[in-house]
């Protein structure tokens, strides 16, 4: 059963981010404020839920929700500060979003960097022990998967409304095949041996 509330404050709020091991497209991160009454039974990690359920949770948590953010940090970012400081910072640009501002933090993981002074707190696999947690989870992996599929019509032919710009072999196969687009992030290994590929 996930937990509304780690520190009993009342403005606390979770978030996660969605996309840090993709091969393309940027890393999407959520901050969430609910309210100490919210419940859901489907609301769980965004990874073990379908597709589906996540999409029917989205506007549920946007409607319930004291109050929301998402943030993009694109592949140009990735590969200038590298995938954790661009988690963090996807991170910390959703917080930006938030009205009125957490008093706490409780954030998916072991890393982060302080926000403001505020006081966080970090939670390891916190996206399948936080109700807040989790709602962030599902609207990063949302959010993230809009974007996917929208520029999978400029690239169909990687695949991106399926994979979501993860490494699976489909994705490999077709950047060994076309090479890469502006979306890729360079920094990260595209493939198992960087020998034909041009970046």
């Amino acid at each position: 059963m996930l937990l509304n509330n780690y520190s009993n404050e009342v403005l606390e709020c979770g978030t996660d981010e969605a996309g840090r091991g993709c091969l393309a497209g940027p890393v999407t991160a959520a901050a969430v404020i609910l309210p100490l009454d919210f419940s859901n039974q489907f609301l769980n990690d965004s990874k073990l839920l379908s597709e589906k359920k996540r999409n029917l949770l989205k506007p549920i948590i946007e409607i319930d929700a004291l109050t929301f953010g998402v943030a993009h940090i694109f592949q140009e970012d990735i590969d200038s500060i590298n995938i954790l400081n661009a988690s963090i910072l996807a991170m910390h640009k959703s917080i930006d979003k938030l009205k009125p501002i957490p008093k706490f933090i409780i954030v998916d993981g072991n890393k982060f960097k302080p926000y403001n002074n505020i006081p966080f707190k970090t939670i390891i696999k916190g996206d399948s022990k936080y109700l807040s947690i989790a709602a962030a989870s599902v609207l990063a992996k949302t959010y993230r998967d809009i974007y996917m599929n929208t520029i999978h019509e400029e690239f169909p032919m990687y695949n991106w409304k399926q994979n979501k710009g993860y490494p699976t072999k489909e994705h490999r196969e077709a950047i060994k095949r076309y090479g890469i687009t502006k979306y890729h992030r360079k920094s990260f290994r595209l493939l198992p041996e960087q020998l034909k590929l041009e970046i």
